[in-house]
């Protein structure tokens, strides 16, 4: 085996004909001792060799290029016929030779650029798996605030009734530090663009409705409204109102209140 190793590397060479004499005599006297791994390896190269050749370009060389070969077979056709075998035999495996560069070159090329398109692709996932998480865990956050809010014995339990009697009531609950929460089921959605706002209707005589956020039930009617910053506290807040407004909102109330719910 150690002896077969120094002839690893020069199978396809040989099969190609191209290596120098020295080498050639020394790899043919080892086959001729009958190595079996190295012989099976010489006859995997030559097929090799074989299939490379349908690789060669279909087409004639360039005027000059076969002006000046042909001069050149012509001379050595003079001297000796075997010259002209040679150079054939060198001219056809060079064509290999070109061939086999040129699928490695395209195939190196290939590989790359998938590579890289891997890489990117799972760049890009990893990215999105990422803001997946962090959406889920602020998703988290939010819901077991609302949950705190709904459920601790500190929050004050509200409930807006509707002024008109086919629209159900909403339930919901101010807790003094981590602030309002309301829910409803089977909300109308407003029509088009326009939005649900909530408002804060001080005690102080003559003062304005403070505005608050913006919401719109979803599909099935679902409401939730989440305000952990509340504009005022719950002393000096005598209700909650629910009015529809343009979309974004407005700075007063266009509109009479859908819900309306005492704070005490």
């Amino acid at each position: 085996m150690k002896n077969c190793d120094q002839f690893r590397d020069l199978m396809e060479a040989y099969a190609l004909g191209a290596l120098d004499a020295d080498e050639r005599m020394g790899l043919d006297a080892h086959l001729a001792s009958g190595c079996v791994n190295c012989i099976k390896a010489i006859e995997e190269a030559r097929w090799l060799v074989s299939q490379l050749a349908y690789l060669a370009p279909d087409q004639a060389p360039p005027p000059l290029l076969k002006e000046r070969l042909m001069r050149a077979v012509r001379a050595e056709a003079a001297t000796s016929r075997r010259s002209v075998f040679v150079l054939g035999s060198r001219t056809a495996w060079a064509w290999i030779g070109v061939a086999a560069l040129l699928v490695l070159t395209l195939y190196s090329e290939w590989d790359a650029r998938r590579s890289r398109g891997e890489a990117l692709q799972a760049n890009s996932n990893a990215a999105e798996a990422q803001r997946d998480r962090q959406r889920l865990r602020e998703q988290l956050t939010l819901a077991q605030r609302e949950v705190s809010i709904l459920t601790d014995p500190a929050s004050l339990k509200i409930t807006l009734r509707p002024q008109n009697t086919q629209t159900p009531a909403l339930e919901g609950a101010w807790h003094p530090e981590l602030g309002i929460v309301l829910t409803g089921q089977h909300v109308p959605v407003p029509r088009g663009s326009r939005v649900l706002q909530l408002w804060l209707i001080l005690k102080s005589p003559g003062a304005k409705p403070v505005p608050s956020l913006t919401v719109r039930p979803d599909v099935d009617g679902r409401l939730v409204v989440s305000v952990f910053s509340p504009p005022q506290v719950i002393a000096e807040t005598k209700a909650l109102a629910i009015t529809e407004e343009p979309a974004g909102g407005s700075a007063q109330p266009t509109t009479a209140p859908i819900w309306v719910g005492g704070v005490r």
